[in-house]
């Protein structure tokens, strides 16, 4: 069976006054777009995780915790951790966190949270 780990931040942290983050966006909506993709996931068959970080320094150790709990086939980053220019230190740091400790996971990137099934089929 194929696992998926999707990461992102905690709905509950994120700045959704953010510009770069989608209008309309909360975080009612984020959870329940995480609930569809964590269904179409199990749909095609997969094991899907949620890992939850939040924007300080615990996110690179839990992030890497729960990636070495399990052999994961991909990886989808959220689009809170990628879009406001003030996570690229956190986003590259998840992206070296898969090349160290799960080298052979594909790295697939969603644009809701609610594709986040499409974003891993590309690579699954």
């Amino acid at each position: 069976m194929k696992k998926v780990l999707l990461v992102g931040l905690d709905p509950a942290k994120v700045d959704f006054s953010d510009p770069a983050i989608p209008p309309g966006m909360s975080e009612e909506k984020v959870h329940a777009g995480i609930k569809v993709a964590l269904a179409d996931m199990v749909g095609h068959g997969w094991q899907a995780e949620v890992c939850f970080i939040d924007p300080d320094e615990t996110a690179v150790p839990t992030f890497e915790r729960q990636l070495a709990s399990e052999r994961y086939d991909c990886v989808v980053i959220g689009a809170g951790v990628r879009l406001p220019p003030k996570m690229l230190t956190l986003f590259e740091a998840l992206i070296n966190s898969i090349r160290c400790v799960s080298p052979e996971a594909a790295i697939a990137f969603n644009t809701r949270p609610d594709d986040s099934g499409a974003a891993a089929a590309r690579w699954i």
